[in-house]
């Protein structure tokens, strides 16, 4: 933590408990205070209902006195009213003080003072009585001084109960008074309590900062005494300043051992180099003293040996004799004069022929003790280490030093060796050139004198020359003519060649347009045919799903029409681009076999891949063509076998390769593909013609099995780009046996890219949904994982100008709950974006009046608050580069129409989900 965050956290504790404490204490103050009055409230009304019935006591006995001793009639009415006015006002004031004073002997009081003022009323009321009836009537004394004993008794007991609330409120004034002297005392001990807390907590954070202050100090201390090689690290486990001064310092500490540990490698480097560059500057200083390659071998082998630390050394020249190469010893150092030392070797014969040969380096370690002596006038022993070097000049042998130390050589030594090697080959050569320049110039001295006795036939011979050159004169004027004539012949050429390169493209165009005229209607076709055969709402009979199967496998077949047009239509403008790469032949059984299982457990049909075990395990060839022609040969063998077996078999053969004239020129290793059915079978005289457009083996085929008969047609021109060619052999009944033969190539480091040199041609449909196919595998993980809830709710904006089109995809989208907006180009785009921010995700259509798609998604992504808002685009014209175009546009993603929507959802799914990830 932070010292000041643990400044602030502990200041900000305090305060808060220290509020919290006054805060329960000033509630506490409050609601004894609210009792307290209360209380006196209450004690109050008691002291005055007491008093109110002491007087009313008093009043009672006063006005009955006064009823009982006046004989006038109109003053008795008003006395008698008062006297039940008073004893009503008495008798409401001793029920209600009853109902507040709970006490036991106020309760105890009070009911003797009802039954006094209840025994007192009955005698008033008799002695009015008694008087109403004989006004003269005079009271007995005895009645009399009972009243009069009675009245006194109710007033001593008033009194009493109005001394009782008095007496009451004192002692609550004393209780109230203690309250509040215990509530300030705690005051007092919780705000003590907070203080200590608050300054332990304080010297806590003081005494764990002083101490990682101590520990950064001390470590410090001993970096500055420390050499750079191993600095000391700080170890705080705390957060805060002082642990990122911490990782700052250890940081740093790893920095310097590293600049240092670096220093000194270019240090001892930099020393290595120097030493490297005085020993070659001695070598090249012995140069110019030579004159012939014997010299040079004598003084270079002396002077170097020595110098990289060696004990023995032999330096050898190539030297060629008619057809054979030897390398023949020219001087040699420390060298014992043995029979056992070779004085001529072979290439490739020996370590030292085998250098030659392989044009590298031999370096041997660990050399046995009888493989070589080197002696001295004390003794002899054999070397550690050999090295053998060639001296190359232009990739060409020249000659071969053999070298041997007691000691393994080092690093920098061997490079000195490789260094002056490389000079050494360009001198070798210089001195063997100028060499031959000498022989030559001898040579050339005597070929002079051959020169001047054959200039005096040639002036012989110029004669006739002249009379030669006449007749050429006539030939060149003749020639001139036919030149003219070719240019003239070359120039219609030309143009013929222009007006069908204009013709291709004129062609190309219309096929896209036409494409995308065609995919327009059919997108919205297929999409509302998928919705209705899904039958989500169930209201649908058989018959009538059978009847949206049957238009939804019509739109398909007419897709499968235009997707073999535009491939036909590529081929045949010829453009078409092969990118080989190494493919595993067991991944492309595996990938085919996945295809084809399920049709063939279908159609009951007994299906299988063999592969040749004599087989490499790869291949180098364009994968997605190879697979392209394999599956439209397979497909073709299901479609026409309904019983029995369909395999595919690999092998390599031995395949004669004829020229265009018809010649047989050679025999080559070939990959054979061969896919055999036992189908209908192919008639002898019809087993060409089904590789051309539009022609099937017999008419009555395509009504019965279906298809355009393009299949094949364009699979003979890609295997012609593959580099090879199809056969077929087929007999009626018997089945069929096609077989693709591809030249064995290597594989390069490079990617090779054939292409044919003709325009440009459509982009074949099923190209671009085996690229956005690779998309959707890669993403589909994301989509099983989250499921359709994450298109629920979404907000989409539909980009199309065709009604059709929104209609379906409107229909498709709201099934998933999702809220769907339309525009109905790109400047309406922009308009419903501004209007709707919270958009989640676009599909925009391409091909669109007044803005296009390309612009509207550059505009978008200018917007900052749409700068990663997925885009998907729609586009019908699936021309060459139409999905780079879209993604430099800056499109997230790339389908083409017909919209598959299983694929289409599954590319909202991967992008909303990555969006709100």
């Amino acid at each position: 933590m932070r010292f000041r965050t643990k400044l602030y956290t502990s200041i900000g504790s305090l305060l808060l408990f220290i509020t919290i404490i006054v805060m329960i204490l000033m509630n506490m103050l409050e609601q004894s205070t609210v009792k307290m009055n209360v209380v006196i409230n209450e004690l109050n009304e008691r002291i005055e209902i007491a008093s109110t019935i002491k007087d009313e006591t008093s009043l009672s006995s006063n006005v009955l006195n006064a009823l009982l001793n006046n004989r006038e009639a109109a003053l008795n009415m008003d006395l008698t009213n008062a006297w039940k006015n008073s004893n009503s006002s008495l008798q409401i004031a001793i029920e209600s003080l009853e109902k507040r004073d709970t006490q036991e002997k106020s309760q105890e009081l009070i009911s003797k003072f009802k039954s006094l003022h209840e025994s007192y009323r009955n005698m008033g009321e008799q002695a009015l009585m008694e008087r109403k009836i004989n006004p003269n009537a005079e009271l007995t004394s005895a009645f009399l001084t009972d009243m009069e004993r009675t009245s006194q008794r109710m007033v001593q007991m008033a009194e009493l109960l109005h001394g009782i609330q008095e007496q009451g409120l004192k002692n609550e004034l004393l209780r109230s008074k203690d309250t509040y002297n215990w509530a300030v005392e705690n005051i007092y001990i919780y705000l003590v309590v907070g203080l200590i807390i608050g300054i332990s907590f304080a010297i806590w954070i003081i005494k764990s900062t002083s101490n990682n202050l101590n520990k950064v100090t001390d470590v410090m201390k001993q970096a500055a005494a420390s050499d750079f090689d191993t600095l000391p690290r700080i170890e705080i486990s705390s957060k805060g300043e002082l642990s990122e001064i911490a990782v700052a310092f250890n940081k740093m500490a790893q920095a310097l051992e590293k600049h240092s540990r670096i220093e000194k490698q270019v240090k001892e480097e930099a020393e290595e180099l120097s030493w490297m560059n005085r020993k070659i500057a001695q070598i090249a200083t012995l140069y110019p003293e030579v004159e012939n390659v014997q010299m040079l071998a004598e003084m270079l082998i002396t002077k170097l040996i020595p110098m990289v630390g060696a004990s023995y050394g032999v330096f050898y020249l190539k030297e060629v004799n008619k057809n054979d190469q030897y390398l023949t010893r020219m001087s040699s150092y420390a060298s014992l004069s043995t029979e056992q030392e070779r004085k001529q070797f072979r290439l490739g014969e020996g370590l030292v022929g085998q250098c030659a040969l392989l044009k590298r380096p031999i370096h041997l370690n660990e050399v046995p003790d009888d493989y070589l002596k080197i002696g001295s006038g004390l003794g002899e022993a054999s070397p550690k280490t050999i090295m053998i070097l060639p001296v190359l000049f232009e990739e060409q042998v020249l000659a071969v030093m053999e070298i041997a130390s007691f000691e393994t050589l080092t690093p920098i030594q061997i490079k000195l060796l490789e260094k002056v090697n490389n000079n050494l080959g360009i001198k070798i050569n210089s001195i063997i050139n100028h060499m031959k320049v000498e022989q030559l110039l001898q040579e050339s001295q005597a070929l002079t004198e051959e020169l001047q006795a054959q200039s005096e036939e040639l002036q012989m011979q110029q004669e006739e020359l002249r009379t030669t050159n006449e007749k050429l004169e006539e030939q060149y004027e003749a020639s001139k003519q036919h030149n003219f004539e070719i240019q003239e012949f070359s120039a219609a050429l030309e143009e013929k060649a222009h007006q069908l390169e204009l013709s291709s493209k004129y062609k190309t165009e219309f096929l896209a347009n036409m494409s995308h005229e065609l995919r327009t209607p059919l997108n919205s076709l297929l999409i509302l045919a998928q919705i209705l055969s899904e039958n989500g709402e169930g209201n649908l009979t058989n018959k009538q799903q059978e009847y949206i199967k049957t238009i939804y496998s019509s739109g398909n077949d007419l897709l499968n029409l235009i997707n073999d047009i535009l491939d036909l239509s590529k081929v045949e403008s010829g453009k078409l681009d092969v990118i080989s790469k190494e493919l595993e032949l067991n991944q492309l059984r595996d990938t085919i076999y996945s295809q084809f299982s399920p049709i063939a457990n279908n159609k009951k049909v007994h299906f299988s891949i063999d592969l040749d075990k004599a087989l490499p395990m790869t291949i180098f060839t364009d994968e997605q063509r190879l697979q392209q022609i394999l599956k439209n040969l397979l497909a073709n063998a299901f479609k026409f076998t309904e019983s029995g077996s369909v395999s595919l078999q690999i092998n390599s053969v031995m395949k004669k390769i004829t020229s265009n004239k018809g010649e047989e020129q050679r025999l080559e290793q070939m990959f054979a593909f061969s896919v055999i059915d036992t189908g209908i079978g192919i008639e002898q005289e019809k087993q060409e013609s089904i590789f051309d457009a539009f022609k099937q083996a017999d008419g009555t085929t395509s009504r019965k099995y279906g298809g355009t008969g393009l299949g094949l047609s364009i699979c003979r021109e890609l295997a012609q780009l593959l580099g090879g060619f199809i056969e077929v052999t087929s007999e009626i009944r018997n089945g069929s046996t096609f077989t693709l033969y591809l030249p064995n190539r290597q594989m390069n480091n490079n990617i090779v890219t054939i292409s044919t040199a003709r325009t440009e041609a459509a982009v074949s449909v099923e190209a671009n949904y085996l690229v956005n196919s690779d998309d959707q595998v890669l993403k589909e993980g994301s989509m099983l994982k989250h499921g359709k809830s994450i298109l629920k709710n979404k907000k989409i904006l539909i980009v199309d100008d065709d009604i059709r089109n929104v209609y379906a995809l409107t229909i498709a989208l709201e099934n998933y709950d999702m809220e769907i907006l339309v525009a109905e180009n790109g400047r309406e785009a922009l308009q419903v974006l501004q209007e709707h921010p919270n958009t989640d995700l676009i599909l925009m259509d391409i091909m669109m009046p007044e803005m296009d798609g390309f612009e509207a998604i550059q505009h978008i992504r200018k917007i900052s608050i749409f700068e990663t808002i997925p885009i998907i685009a729609l586009t019908a014209k699936a021309m060459k580069h139409s999905r780079e175009e879209c993604l430099e546009a800056g499109a997230t993603d790339y389908i083409s129409k017909p919209i598959n929507l299983e694929q289409l959802f599954s590319l909202m799914q991967v992008w909303l989900f990555t969006k709100e990830g």
